[in-house]
């Protein structure tokens, strides 16, 4: 098979969810309007976080960092999505695509790791509330993100660092929507043998060890709560973990998804557009859930809405 150095490849062709020109003015618009939802409904989530002190404690610190990586995390996706159906031009350059891989896998990454942060705070506040305020210091919650920020960023270099090895084919075309890892690798014509044993690797290590911490942590707090005489702690501990449950339901059930419709004999077209839940639903989702069924956000996104409008 004929094949060219990755140095002179210029471009990769984004094919989208669909070839279709009477679907583009349609999907255009849906995912704008997605896109915006999702940045508007973060943004207030962090304000109202950062503006009511009564939020200043480690579970709406790590809320609201979650929030500022789902920004980051559908800005590496839409707006390049966005231009591509506007312009009606696919092509995205060989450094644009390599840098959105990059900037992708650090913000699903981060993503997991906060999500599994967030699990063990409430299995700390649960099961032993005496310790909470000295074990979940600030010091303690800056260091957890910050680490969490250097394990999203290595994996992200080091998977990108083994992808300028490789040397890909003439049929530049991705199938997708955005610059994926296993779509790259699926163009190279040298041997991806390495990629895909680390690529196995990572996911097993960030992937199936968070989940497990996940896990664990809500079994400790169920068997916690479920021991505890009164129901009015058991209501409050339940309703305080409701909305972390439902975005961690939300998460790992579209990526878990995403991965058995790709282990499934799908097309690339369909394995893209069920993509789209946990690139772009589930970022939008999130604040939702969070406002929806937490009377502290919903009192200070109130509070931040009032104020907003009395001072204009």
């Amino acid at each position: 098979m004929e094949s060219e150095n990755h140095t002179s490849v210029s471009e990769f062709l984004l094919l989208g969810l669909s070839e279709d020109p009477e679907l583009q003015p349609l999907l255009f618009g849906l995912f704008l309007s997605m896109y915006l939802v999702t940045v508007l409904g973060n943004l207030l989530i962090i304000f109202a976080v950062v503006s009511d002190s009564h939020l200043h404690t480690p579970m709406y610190f790590f809320l609201s960092n979650l929030s500022f990586t789902d920004i980051s995390f559908t800005s590496t996706i839409v707006p390049q999505m966005l231009v591509n159906i506007q312009t009606g031009n696919k092509a995205i350059t060989y450094a644009g695509c390599l840098t959105q891989v990059s900037f992708f896998m650090v913000f699903i990454c981060m993503d997991n790791l906060l999500l599994t942060i967030m699990a063990y705070d409430r299995y700390v506040a649960i099961c032993h509330p005496l310790c909470y305020t000295v074990i979940m210091n600030p010091c303690l919650c800056g260091l957890l993100v910050l680490l969490s920020l250097f394990i999203s960023v290595m994996n992200a270099l080091l998977q990108s660092l083994m992808v300028l090895r490789l040397s890909f084919c003439t049929d530049l075309k991705i199938p997708h929507f955005f610059c994926e890892l296993a779509q790259l690798l699926k163009l190279a014509c040298s041997d991806t043998l390495i990629n895909d044993i680390l690529v196995y690797l990572v996911t097993s290590l960030l992937g199936i060890g968070p989940l497990s911490g996940i896990v664990f942590s809500y079994t400790r707090i169920v068997s916690s709560i479920l021991r505890s005489p009164a129901v009015g702690a058991k209501y409050k501990a339940f309703s305080t973990c409701g909305s972390h449950l439902s975005v961690v339901f939300l998460f790992y059930g579209t990526c878990v998804g995403v991965y058995l419709s790709s282990a499934a004999a799908l097309s690339s077209r369909r394995r893209a557009v069920a993509s789209v839940m946990y690139t772009v639903v589930t970022p939008m989702m999130n604040p939702f859930i969070y406002s929806l069924r937490n009377r502290d956000i919903k009192g200070a996104l109130r509070k931040l809405l009032s104020g907003t409008s009395s001072f204009s």
